[in-house]
């Protein structure tokens, strides 16, 4: 069986002076062999072939039969890494947190520990006649929650809408 070690190394030498990252390398027990990497601007199927070319000229078949499969980490995906947070700061994300709570807000922070986002909350203060929707800051260390990713919604017209007030009223998060 081929060792994730030694393919993990192999796509680090590729990665070297590039904008790329690595997500995660996966090796079934028949050898197929899944590496998802990813870039702050998305992935280029062209720089997926290239990787592809690069670890089977470091990989022998002679050795071993393997089926590869390189690509993007995919948009929607739950983050796996902390590059992942780094790079989507400031973007709307959604976090399903291990107590079943459901949050939808902007990534204001991440570092190696935890992360922050920033949500709406509606707050009636007193005196006044309707509640008014203020921001609160929610930090996490990544063992308290299930997924983090990030927040992507269409409008009518298919084109990208990133609006978690439109979430909440669709979905009713």
């Amino acid at each position: 069986m081929i060792e994730k070690k030694t393919v993990c190394q192999i796509v680090n030498e590729w990665l070297e002076d590039k904008d790329y990252f690595l997500v995660e390398v996966t090796i079934s027990p028949d050898d197929k062999i899944v590496v998802e990497i990813d870039h702050k601007e998305g992935v280029w199927i062209e720089d997926c072939v290239e990787l592809s070319r690069y670890i089977e000229s470091k990989l022998n078949r002679e050795d071993e039969d393997y089926e590869l499969e390189v690509g993007s980490a995919g948009i929607g995906q739950p983050f796996k890494v902390l590059q992942q947070y780094i790079n989507y700061v400031g973007e709307e994300v959604e976090v399903l947190t291990k107590d079943g709570r459901k949050l939808c807000g902007v990534l204001k922070e991440a570092d190696e520990q935890h992360f922050t986002i920033t949500i709406q909350k509606k707050v009636k203060e007193e005196g006044a006649k309707r509640p008014k929707l203020v921001d609160e800051d929610l930090t996490f260390t990544y063992k308290e929650i299930k997924y983090t990713k990030y927040l992507t919604v269409l409008n009518n017209y298919g084109q990208e809408r990133r609006n978690c007030q439109l979430d909440r009223y669709i979905f009713g998060i």
